[in-house]
């Protein structure tokens, strides 16, 4: 309780930016050094992203990408994005065996695919995340570029 007084009692919070697209390297570099060999590929141009689609995508990779980390370290690891002019649509596929194909889609004890679910729909976009054949696990979403949530 004394913490939450102490943040209600201060003049100025402090504000940092939301994170976007243009953090990508920032994360891929991250996602390296932690051992998990990730490739980028980007097909078409990318266009200027309204901050919540730019918010959005960013989080939709960085949670897959730590989901990876936690359930899959070390397994090579691509991240896609393709910029249509309607559309964004990413995906980050990991490659061997994977643990957090979870019976309630939410990776272990957090919200994580939940999460990304909620946050892609908020924008009326698609979301799907499921184990793949060669025993890795899949996510891709699909974001309408909007200007507002629907």
């Amino acid at each position: 309780m004394r913490r939450l007084l102490d943040v209600l009692r201060t003049d100025e919070p402090g504000y940092a930016p939301q994170p976007g697209l243009s953090r990508l390297p920032d994360l891929l570099d991250e996602t390296r050094r932690a051992g998990v060999p990730v490739e980028l590929i980007e097909r078409g141009d990318r266009p200027r992203l309204s901050p919540g689609v730019d918010l959005v995508a960013f989080r939709v990779v960085q949670e897959s990408l730590t989901n990876v980390r936690k359930h899959a370290p070390g397994a090579a690891t691509r991240v896609r994005f393709r910029y249509g002019p309607k559309t964004l649509e990413l995906e980050v596929v990991n490659e061997g065996a994977d643990a957090h194909a979870n019976a309630n889609g939410s990776g272990g004890a957090g919200h994580g695919l939940v999460g990304m679910r909620e946050r892609v729909r908020l924008f009326d976009g698609s979301f799907d995340a499921q184990p793949i054949a060669s025993g890795g696990f899949r996510v891709h979403a699909t974001l309408p570029l909007t200007e507002e949530p629907a």
